[in-house]
């Protein structure tokens, strides 16, 4: 019986023994205090799903770039011939550059300025960047305002760029005039299109910036506002809110291209239009104006440099596959240059039939002028509902723009944001939004063109030509291409190829330099509609220029100084600058604990009497090691790919 109730309860009573003997004893509770990394990243905000971030990559690639500038570039470059040196370099330069800042942004899950903690001296690059990036957007916004102004025009019942307005010059001429039987030349006729853009619309003002800056105007003002409160709505909430626009941004302009497309090319003159585009000039290849040409619709298309590729890629998981994106996006907004292409050069086609005049002769100044003039004139004389088409076109252009412009601002956002952890980001966005606004007044006014004009080239092309090669230098040459290629390795569990070694390494760096440096040999004055900005425009727009450059060696000193007294001299506070930090890592900290062991596993290893142990084993501290010599267990991160 006694027997019985001994065993009654478990049949291992040295278990019970034991977990009894547990209660006993003291117990030591350790509590996990998460670190602030960890908390970093987890606070850090991601996209929904991936298609939103595909399609908002979409939507800022796809943009007014494509629609109207790749055109108008074209066709100042021999039409067909500017395809092939456009092609070559986005498969050389701009993919590649795409793929990089992916990567970038992806793995250390920062914007463009902190994302420099791989060599902090060139943090002035993300500095720099921020800079053309807000001068970019200043003016981007104030040609959003433009499509809304015409797009509320096109309701009207009669279009109000078809027709002349009665106190119009007397060489103005509407839709439905003949230019033969008015004995009219057409060298010397100013369309009513063009008449109410510049007249009626901007209020341009012939003597450029002599007579000094006037008033904004009121009805641009307004679609000003407009176009930044559509802007804060979509930013309040960061890419949460971003990530569902893209849907509606990133698709709908292909559903209007594609009814333009079917349309332009039913029109009498369409396809001598669209033999121009395809046509090669070979004897243009030669020519390197038409490859300086090429990088700069590059970078203005995919908006390599400015810094809002790597805050896009930053809101990604780390194994997130950007390799696959890069080639979707770069593909996709070759497709659509191209789709666009089609599509002006058959509206082109049929405007020069009507106008009997050279195509070269149909679009008289910029990229601008095809869009709201060539374009609205050719809409104007559709025989069937010429306001429904209208509609489409500028609504198609509105939302372009909505895409890129959500993207570049988001950038500014960003980085406020990282440098400012404790802001709230709608105030931020709501305060970038507002400092926009006002800055974006100086575009209404009847200068603004001229104003636009000056910022685009001083502070969009000059400025990011020289920070993407001091961009691609700092990754690929301080930091290191295997260092870098190490790192795609970890997180993509990919190895880097051939193509995009050479590419980042070699073919990048030395085409850039070599195609900024003939540009600027081969420089004209800057001019715009025929006036030439004085010593005292360029003088601003260099300063700008010198003002972003200058970021560069001024955040390096900042630097050099961060680190001068744990360095203990100039010189070793000078090299350590240029060394990744111990914040270039993954901010999850088991992905950064894994990133440290495959460092270490991809290390060479030491062989011969001085180095008696393996070398994971060797990394193990002292107290893993067993009593009875042997090694405590490692784990191994595999790294086959």
């Amino acid at each position: 019986m006694a027997n019985s109730a001994k065993a009654k309860g478990t049949i291992n009573s040295g278990f019970e023994s034991d977990e009894k003997k547990s209660k006993d004893e003291p117990k030591v509770e350790v509590e996990m205090a998460a670190s602030p990394e960890a908390s970093d990243e987890n606070s850090r905000e991601q996209w929904s799903n991936p298609i939103e971030f595909l399609l908002s990559c979409i939507a800022m690639s796809v943009g007014l770039g494509n629609v109207w500038r790749f055109p108008f570039v074209a066709l100042e470059n021999g039409g067909g011939a500017f395809l092939i040196p456009y092609i070559l370099i986005l498969l050389f330069i701009g993919k590649p550059l795409y793929y990089m800042e992916l990567c970038l942004g992806q793995f250390a899950s920062a914007g463009s300025v902190r994302v420099w903690d791989l060599a902090p001296a060139f943090r002035g690059v993300g500095y720099g960047q921020a800079v053309a990036t807000w001068a970019v957007v200043t003016y981007y916004v104030s040609l959003m305002a433009l499509t809304v102004f015409y797009f509320f025009g096109s309701f009207a019942s009669v279009l109000p760029w078809s027709v002349c307005n009665p106190d119009a010059q007397i060489n103005c001429i509407s839709k439905d005039d003949n230019i033969t039987a008015l004995g009219l030349n057409a060298s010397t006729v100013v369309s009513s299109a063009d008449a109410y853009f510049k007249n009626e619309v901007l209020k341009s003002d012939a003597n450029g910036l002599a007579n000094g800056i006037d008033a904004p105007e009121w009805r641009l003002s307004l679609c000003l506002l407009f176009s930044w409160v559509v802007l804060f709505i979509i930013l309040a909430k960061g890419v949460q809110s971003s990530g569902k626009a893209a849907y509606f941004t990133a698709l709908f302009p292909y559903l209007v291209l594609f009814i333009m497309l079917i349309r332009g090319a039913t029109l009498p003159g369409a396809s001598e239009g669209i033999l121009f585009f395809i046509t090669p000039r070979w004897e243009k290849l030669a020519d390197p104006g038409v490859w300086y040409a090429a990088v700069n619709q590059s970078f203005f298309s995919l908006s390599v440099g400015f810094g809002s590729i790597i805050m896009f890629s930053s809101y990604n998981s780390f194994r997130h596959n950007v390799y696959r994106d890069a080639a979707i996006i770069s593909v996709t907004d070759t497709l659509t240059s191209l789709l666009a292409g089609f599509t002006t050069f058959a509206i082109l086609g049929h405007l020069a039939h009507l106008l009997d005049i050279p195509l070269e002769k149909v679009v008289k100044s910029d990229g601008t002028s095809l869009a709201f003039i060539s374009y609205p004139e050719v809409l104007s004389r559709f025989e069937w509902a010429p306001q429904l088409f209208a509609v489409l076109f500028f609504l198609m252009l509105f939302t372009l723009g909505v895409g890129s412009a959500s993207a570049l601002t988001g950038c500014i956002i960003t980085f406020i944001c990282d440098e400012f952890p404790a802001f709230k980001k709608w105030m931020v966005t709501l305060a970038v939004c507002v400092v926009g606004l006002l800055l974006g007044l100086f575009y209404v006014t009847p200068q603004g063109q001229y104003i636009l004009t000056l910022v685009d080239h001083y502070g969009a092309g000059f400025i990011i030509f020289i920070l993407a090669i001091t961009e691609v230098a700092a990754v690929q040459w301080v930091y290191g291409i295997m260092n870098f290629c190490r790192d795609i390795e970890f997180m993509l569990k990919r190895k880097t190829g051939l193509y995009w070694k050479f590419c980042w390494a070699i073919l990048i760096p030395v085409m850039l330099a070599f195609i900024f440096i003939y540009g600027q040999y081969k420089a004209k004055p800057l001019e715009s509609s025929g006036y030439v900005f004085g010593a005292g425009a360029n003088a601003f727009g260099i300063c700008i220029a010198v003002f972003a450059c200058l970021l560069i060696p001024i955040f390096f000193a900042v630097e050099v100084f961060r680190r001068r007294d744990e360095a203990g001299s100039l010189l070793q506070a000078v090299k350590d600058s240029f060394k990744p930090n111990a914040d270039w890592c993954p901010k999850d900290p088991i992905l950064r604990r894994e990133y440290r062991q495959f460092k270490e596993s991809q290390k060479p290893e030491l062989v011969g009497i001085d180095n008696p142990l393996p070398p994971v084993a060797s990394s193990v501290s002292l107290a893993s090691q067993n009593t009875n010599g042997s090694a405590a267990p490692v784990t191994q991160y595999n790294t086959s790919v």
